[in-house]
């Protein structure tokens, strides 16, 4: 479990990275999350190496997710 600064740039960071992503597009926006958090679980808690991860795992996200 993270604590609450940690959640709040979680949220941030996947926020950001699919703000051009459709809220409706669940599917997408679960997969990027995914990766978010397994990185974050593996320490990597740097907004900019997490924008990273989110980005890499938005342009390689099946077509039917984007």
């Amino acid at each position: 479990m993270f604590d609450m600064a940690t959640t709040a740039l979680l949220r941030a960071v996947l926020d950001e990275v699919c703000e051009s992503v459709s809220r409706s597009e669940i599917g997408a926006r679960t997969h990027v999350a995914s990766k978010i958090l397994e990185a974050a679980n593996r320490g990597e808690v740097s907004p900019e190496g997490l924008r990273q991860i989110g980005r890499r795992a938005l342009s390689h996200s099946p077509t039917m997710w984007r």
